[in-house]
C-alpha cells in the first residue's frame, strides 16, 4: 500500500518535502524545500533531512521556490544521486536561484564564522558547497506539460500547469501497487487565476489523494481592479508627499507581475513622473528567463507585452532602471523623492530591501507596499503585524512609513479557487492540506465540510497517510 509522508509544509507554510512509497517498490520524494524567514546560516544548520537522501529513487520538484527546492544541494551533499523531476522552465530558473542562495549562505557563513574566530570558537562547517549545486543541476530531468514520463515499473509522472510562476506544475502520480492502480495529485502552489501573466491552473478530475496547498485557506483575495485602484491611489497620495515606495518582491514571479501592471500604468498615463528601479540581480537574471518562455505565458497578456514589438518587460516599462551592482543599489539612496524601489527579498529576511528599508522606513513621507506573503518570524511579518520598531544591522528603527498590504497579487490561489479547483474531481477523493498556517487550514477543512462533504485531512510534521 502506498503511504505519504510529510516531512515539511505541514501545518506550516515553507519548508515543502513528502516522501512517497511503497515497500520494497519506490520511494519518491515531492519537492525538498527550506524554511524561510530565519537567519540562512542557522536555517542551514538546523535544517534536518528526516530520511537516508541514498534511498530516495527521484525527486519530483512542482516548482523553482526555493521553499519547495532549496533543501536539494544539502539532499546532494547527504548521498542522493538520482533524477530531479522538473519542467524546461524551472530547471532554468534553478540556475538562477540555487546560485544566488548559495552565494548569500556562503556570504553570511563567513561573516558568522569571523564572529566565532574573534570569539576563540570553532568555525561552522558548510551544510553543503558550489559542488553540491552543481550536482543538483546536473541531476535535473525535464519534463513537458500533459507529456506522461514512465519513472520506473510501479510509477508514471505528468506536469500540468500549476499557473503559479513560471514554469510551476500540478503533479499527478499514477502508482501500480499490487495489481492496482492509484492516483496521487499534488497540487504544488497553486495560482490566483485572477493574475495577470500565467495561465489559470489545469483542471484535473481523476485522483485517489489529493494533496493541497492552503496558504490563503482561510480568506479570499481582492479583485484585481480594485487592487490596482489601491496601488493607484497609494502611489498618488504618496507622490503628493513627495515620497518614495518600497516593495519588497520575490525575484520569481511577483517582480515580472508588478512590472507588467506598472507598465500598464503607464501607457494609461497613470504613472506621473515616477522612476521605477528593479535592485535585484537575481530579479534582472530572472526577468530575462521570463521573456525566453513567454510561450507559457497566458496569450492574451503576451500579446499586449508585444503589442509595441517590445518582446520583454524591460521594453514595456520605459522608466525602468536595472540595478545590477552594488554601486547601482547605493545610488538610488540619493534619490529624494519619485522613486519605485522594488527588491528582494520578498519576506525581506536578506537581499538590498534590507538596505532601502534602513534609508526610509523612518521617514513618513515614504510608502511601503506588500504584495506577498509573510512568513511567521520574518521582517517583513513584523512590518505588517504593525511593528513600531525593527532591528536592522544592529540598529532600531523607528517604523514611520505607511505600509500597505495588497493581497489581490498573491501568485496563490484564495479559499474559493481551492473550493473550485477540487471541486472538480468527480470521484471525491481523499483530500490532505498542506502548506498553510493551522488556523489557515483549518478553515479551509471548515469550508469543504460544510460546500462539499468532503472531510479534509491537515497532517502533522512527520505524519504518514496511507491511500
Amino acid at each position: 500500500m502506498p503511504t505519504l509522508t510529510c516531512f515539511g509544509a505541514a501545518r506550516e507554510v515553507t519548508g515543502s518535502c513528502h516522501l512517497l512509497e511503497s515497500a520494497g517498490e519506490f520511494r519518491l520524494l515531492l519537492d525538498c524545500g527550506m524554511h524561510q524567514g530565519g537567519d540562512d546560516v542557522k536555517s542551514a544548520e538546523q535544517e534536518k533531512i528526516q530520511f537516508d537522501p541514498r534511498s530516495i529513487d527521484a525527486v519530483v520538484l512542482s516548482h523553482g521556490h526555493l521553499d519547495h527546492s532549496g533543501l536539494l544541494p544539502k539532499l546532494v551533499r547527504q548521498g542522493f544521486s538520482k533524477p530531479i523531476y522538473c519542467t524546461s522552465a524551472t530547471a532554468d530558473l534553478l540556475k538562477i536561484l540555487l546560485w544566488d542562495s548559495w552565494g548569500l549562505y556562503q556570504r553570511d557563513l563567513e561573516r558568522e564564522n569571523l564572529r566565532r574566530e574573534r570569539r576563540g570558537k570553532k568555525a561552522q562547517p558548510a551544510a553543503y558547497d558550489a559542488a553540491d549545486v552543481e550536482a543538483v543541476l546536473s541531476l535535473c530531468d525535464t519534463c513537458g506539460y500533459g507529456q506522461p514520463r514512465q519513472i520506473n515499473q510501479w510509477l508514471s509522472l505528468t506536469f500540468h500547469d500549476a499557473g503559479h510562476i513560471l514554469g510551476s506544475a500540478i503533479v499527478e502520480l499514477r502508482m501500480t501497487v499490487g495489481g492496482q492502480v492509484r492516483t496521487l495529485v499534488f497540487s504544488g502552489d497553486l495560482g490566483n487565476s485572477d493574475s495577470v501573466l500565467m495561465r489559470p491552473p489545469a483542471i484535473l478530475q481523476k485522483a485517489d489523494l489529493v494533496l493541497l496547498e492552503g496558504t490563503y485557506g482561510n480568506r479570499n483575495h481582492r479583485s484585481m481592479d480594485d487592487t490596482i485602484s489601491q496601488l493607484t491611489d497609494i502611489l498618488a497620495e504618496t507622490w503628493n508627499r513627495r515620497g518614495n515606495v518600497l516593495i519588497p518582491a520575490f525575484a520569481v514571479g511577483r517582480t515580472q507581475e508588478i512590472l507588467f501592471y506598472l507598465g500598464r500604468l503607464h501607457r494609461q498615463g497613470k504613472l506621473d513622473n515616477w522612476r521605477v528601479y528593479l535592485d535585484s540581480p537575481m530579479a534582472i537574471n530572472v526577468t530575462g528567463v521570463y521573456d525566453h518562455w513567454l510561450k507559457l505565458l497566458d496569450e492574451a497578456d503576451v500579446r499586449e507585452l508585444n503589442e509595441l514589438d517590445q518582446q520583454s518587460f524591460q521594453r514595456f516599462l520605459p522608466s525602468l532602471t536595472l540595478s545590477q551592482s552594488s554601486e547601482d543599489s547605493m545610488a538610488i539612496n540619493k534619490v529624494a523623492a519619485g522613486a519605485i524601489i522594488i527588491a528582494g527579498s520578498g519576506m525581506c529576511t536578506g537581499g538590498r530591501i534590507r538596505h532601502h528599508i534602513k534609508h526610509r522606513i523612518w521617514q513618513e513621507r515614504n510608502t511601503m507596499i506588500f504584495i506577498g506573503y509573510q512568513a511567521q518570524g520574518s521582517l517583513g511579518r513584523l512590518i505588517v503585524d504593525g511593528a513600531q520598531h525593527i532591528k536592522l544591522f544592529r540598529d532600531q528603527y523607528a517604523v514611520r512609513a505607511r505600509i500597505e498590504t495588497l493581497g489581490g497579487f498573491s501568485a496563490h490561489a484564495g479559499q474559493r479557487q481551492l473550493l473550485d479547483w477540487f471541486g472538480h474531481f468527480d470521484n471525491q477523493p481523499q483530500l490532505a492540506l498542506v502548506h498553510g498556517e493551522l488556523a489557515s487550514l483549518q478553515a479551509l477543512a471548515e469550508k469543504f465540510q460544510a460546500e462539499q462533504q468532503v472531510q479534509a485531512r491537515i497532517p502533522a510534521m512527520g505524519e504518514t497517510l496511507a491511500f
